[in-house]
């Protein structure tokens, strides 16, 4: 029976249990990990409820080939996970993996510091009195007091129960005097070559092909709006044939998802450049990012993501999911499912896809050996963005661009900014035909790494006083799209674990916590704080 959901009413179990820790850390995303593994080492008592059943988000749910920019400024426990990493391989660090591998990583540090880790917990509601967070308690009953919280989900669920301020979607370019937030039409990951968006070519009155959007967005460049860059699930594939399982069409294929696949690819054969790569002799669709690392009796795996005008990316499908109830995600969460695995047995069996591509899909399938709880499809849907911390500090394109330079970092980013695609919509073309187009897809790199400073992960002080936010951290959209890294965020949950440690001794707030002292117990803790290596 596979437990592929983000959400199942069986999942919570009734409970009258009260437990009392220094921190309590909801998510037990990789950040999680990280927060409570620092917690632990610092002597103190924590405790991990984690809504998923999984530990370590999306860095152990097929997110191998991991997104790093500068390797120089990962420092601290994150470094230490990809060293961990690499000891399996027998290379001093890896930063591509298969998910197992980060999954015994993780469960490994859990296990030596005896952390508590909760699974299927899901917030009900938090308890807050005079700015601060007195309790959570989750929908089975459990309710865990705390004298600090750290937020670690990807969606910043406990921030919103306790009132924090936040951001859903795109800011307009006015808002902090960017030029890459809000509506963004660029050439990548683009239809290059017109393709008709009607259910019937030329019909307007047919109606739209699903997701897309009669709203022609060339006309609102850079105009703020609440819609969301697209989810997908990164997918650890093999061609290993005595691994693979081959697709196989979902319950609900709904052949409607693929009309603008098929026309794609039905366009010329210059226009599939982009698409395809020459590394092998036949073929190869892009971003089946393959691991380099070697067992003694070898394997071939890949981190598979989305690539080109239509992919993995399920997008305009999960604009409700950051403010959306449990109930509503696992129906977002599952139509995700049903229609990325109705995409891989499209790209392999319909002969309107070109043969060539065809015979690479047919070539790869799910790897046996990995994810067996969820029938070998990732646990973990990717949550490239939700609700986002608005605090005394937001991090922008200026601070990714060193335009401004913060003086309180707690860690580095340095990977380009990037957004994926967050809509698709209708435009008419100079001959007066209708074509469809996406929107939202930026990716702007060639910048030196940058600094997170602390007042990023801390609200602001009148609304509350002992939580910390390492993953929504207070940013815009488009700054997001860098900082938003798996490395970054294991970075972030030590620096936030540091912080809730000192607050504690010190009986303070967050806010309170003083930035030199905390700087050098960070640099002790080898975390990299500013760049010098270029």
């Amino acid at each position: 029976m596979s437990d592929l959901h983000y959400f199942k009413s069986e999942w919570v179990q009734k409970s009258d249990e009260r437990l009392t820790v220094d921190v309590c850390i909801y998510g037990g995303t990789s950040a999680g990990v990280s927060a409570a593994v620092t917690v632990a080492r610092a002597g103190k008592s924590v405790v991990i409820l984690n809504p998923a059943k999984a530990v370590g988000g999306l860095t152990t749910g097929g997110l191998g080939e991991t997104d790093f920019g500068r390797k120089h400024v990962i420092g601290g426990f994150s470094r230490e996970f990809y060293r961990a990493a690499g000891k399996h391989y027998g290379l001093e660090e890896e930063f591509k993996f298969e998910p197992h591998v980060a999954s015994a990583v993780f469960e490994a540090m859990l296990k030596e510091h005896q952390i508590d880790v909760r699974p299927c917990q899901f917030i009900d509601r938090a308890e807050t009195q005079g700015g601060r967070i007195i309790a959570v308690t989750m929908l089975g009953g459990l309710r865990v007091e705390a004298s600090v919280f750290i937020d670690a989900t990807y969606e910043g669920d406990l921030l919103a129960k306790a009132g924090v301020s936040y951001f859903v979607g795109r800011e307009d370019n006015s808002v902090y005097g960017e030029t890459l937030s809000g509506v963004q039409v660029t050439k990548t990951h683009q239809f290059s070559h017109p393709v008709d968006p009607y259910v019937k070519p030329g019909d307007s009155a047919s109606g739209l092909l699903p997701y897309i959007v009669n709203e022609d967005l060339n006309k609102s460049i850079g105009k703020g709006d609440k819609r969301v860059q697209a989810y997908c699930f990164r997918m650890c594939m093999t061609n290993d044939p005595s691994l693979r399982i081959a697709w196989e069409k979902p319950e609900g294929y709904d052949p409607a998802q693929y009309v603008l696949a098929a026309r794609w690819f039905a366009g010329e054969k210059d226009d599939y450049n982009d698409l395809l790569s020459s590394t092998r002799p036949e073929w190869n669709p892009r971003k089946f990012d393959k691991f380099p690392n070697k067992t003694p009796g070898g394997f071939r795996k890949t981190d598979t993501n989305n690539h080109g005008p239509i992919s993995s990316d399920f997008i305009g499908a999960n604009h409700e999911w950051p403010d959306g109830s449990y109930e509503r995600r696992e129906e977002i969460f599952q139509a995700h499912v049903t229609y990325q695995k109705g995409y891989y047995w499209f790209m392999a069996n319909s002969p309107e896809i070109p043969e060539r591509y065809r015979a690479v899909y047919n070539e790869w399938g799910l790897p046996n050996d990995e994810f067996d709880d969820t029938n070998h499809w990732p646990h973990a849907l990717y949550v490239r963005e939700a609700r986002r911390m608005v605090g005394d500090y937001v991090i922008t394109e200026h601070d990714c661009r060193g335009v401004r330079v913060p003086t309180d970092v707690i860690g580095m980013g340095s990977y380009g900014m990037d957004s994926h695609n967050c809509s698709r919509f209708v435009t008419i073309g100079d001959d007066g035909k209708a074509r469809v187009l996406n929107d939202g897809d930026v990716q702007v790199h060639g910048f030196p790494p940058y600094g997170v400073p602390y007042r990023c992960i801390t609200p602001k002080r009148t609304e509350c006083t002992n939580l910390l936010v390492p993953t929504c951290v207070s940013s815009s959209h488009i700054a997001y799209g860098s900082a938003r890294m798996e490395p970054v965020f294991m970075v972030l949950g030590q620096s936030a674990a540091t912080a809730a440690c000192m607050a504690i001794d010190a009986k303070s707030s967050v806010q309170d916590v003083p930035y030199g002292k905390l700087r050098e117990r960070l640099l002790a803790a080898g975390q990299v704080l500013e760049n010098t290596g270029g």
